[in-house]
């Protein structure tokens, strides 16, 4: 665990109250807007204000942040109601400010507020302090750019709240991840009413719902496994921090195979013919292969009509691994959770014939100029459709 990321987690978890939010091209001014600083969602204002800002008047406080445990800057929180403008603002860093260029879209914002007018702010930008956090906190990447709930106890719609608490009570331990991922579904799409043609008509939507209520589900088997634990001092430092860690490690590596298993349930409603972890060349194991492994190694089977997809939940730092995975594929898919990447990567992975998909809400994440290389994950199962239906007859598929 890095220093910086250390110490916002300290911070976050003492503090009277605390957001996080991916930078977007629409912070840092690159989509062409007139807008500056980091826009704040409305649902976080009252971390700044005291009353909610009304439409047709502008509403400001001071206040002063210190970033990075390392300099301070003299900024404006703004809500802007004035004409067309109904938004949040952070504004006013100083000239020399370096986290609203370019090359901070995709780093995470983590703003903790110390004092009334006294906020602490840091800027993670490698994907493992990303994830660190998120795992710290318990949270989902769809739950950024809203106030983070530093007791870490989500309250989701008491329906699922029901299904969820049902489910835990079958285990006194963690299951595998696969069932896991499975309960997860299945308690969204019951109290949600969401059937397969919800899946297969709204792709993006539903695998964020899954995203999210895993989260939860997560949370709450959490609570009863380690309840006993929590509640006993510990004899030593070691022992203290094995379970830290356990825990930590535990969230971490459940979070990218719960993407790969509910990645897996959308293609299967979609009836896409894919095989997963499908051997290519020097044993490499690609995430998802369409059609499948045997299509793949057999060279009468057209290699344009071959898909390669890898999926990671954040790939600033992860996108390369994906490269050399299938060497038959000139043209790679990236599925990932990521909101937002700085026009130099998303240049560098169009020079490598890297595509990403994100789930379409994602998009307006990316900077402007880029958006076009990327695609949504039901544009993406559509793409696969339409090469599978020109896929020669005489292949046995499984």
């Amino acid at each position: 665990m890095s220093e910086i990321l250390n110490s916002a987690i300290s911070k976050v978890q003492h503090s009277s109250a605390a957001l996080c939010k991916f930078i977007t091209a629409n912070d840092t001014g690159t989509t062409g807007g007139h807008q500056c600083g980091f826009h704040i969602s409305k649902e976080a204002w009252s971390m700044f204000l005291e009353t909610e800002g009304v439409k047709g008047s502008n509403v400001d406080r001071y206040i002063k942040i210190k970033w990075q445990d390392d300099f301070e800057t003299d900024s404006r929180f703004i809500y802007y109601g004035v004409g067309t403008r109904n938004e949040y603002r952070l504004t006013r860093f100083g000239r020399a400010f370096p986290y609203l260029t370019d090359d901070n879209v995709g780093d995470l914002l983590v703003l903790a507020r110390v004092e009334r007018n006294y906020y602490v702010a840091y800027v993670l930008r490698s994907d493992d302090d990303i994830d660190e956090f998120f795992s710290f906190f318990n949270l989902s990447s769809d739950k950024t750019n809203q106030l983070i709930d530093v007791s870490r106890s989500l309250r989701p719609e008491q329906r699922l709240f029901s299904l969820i608490s049902k489910f835990v009570n079958q285990y006194d331990m963690f299951p595998e991840t696969r069932i896991m991922a499975l309960g997860a579904r299945n308690c969204y799409n019951e109290a949600n009413s969401i059937n397969s043609r919800s899946i297969v008509a709204k792709p993006d939507d539903v695998l964020l719902g899954w995203i999210d209520t895993e989260y939860s589900l997560f949370k709450s088997m959490e609570e009863k496994v380690y309840a006993n634990i929590c509640t006993h001092p510990f004899d030593s430092i070691e022992s203290f921090v094995s379970m830290a860690n356990e825990v930590l490690n535990r969230r971490k590596s459940r979070a990218g195979k719960s993407l790969e298993h509910h990645l897996a349930d959308i293609f299967t409603h979609n009836e896409l013919i894919f095989e997963e972890q499908a051997v290519t060349e020097e044993n490499k194991k690609p995430d998802f292969l369409f059609p499948n492994g045997e299509c793949y190694h057999n060279l009468e089977f057209p290699g344009d009509l071959i898909t390669v997809l890898g999926a990671k939940t954040t790939c600033k730092d992860r996108w390369r691994q994906v490269l050399n995975e299938a060497d038959r594929v000139d043209v790679k898919y990236l599925f990932t959770l990521q909101q937002g990447i700085s026009a130099n990567q998303l240049r560098e992975m169009r020079d490598y014939n890297l595509r990403l998909v994100v789930p379409k809400k994602y998009i307006q994440s990316f900077p402007k100029d880029y958006r076009t290389d990327i695609t949504d994950l039901s544009s993406f199962i559509g793409m696969v459709k339409e090469r599978q239906e020109h896929m020669p007859r005489h292949f046995v598929m499984r």
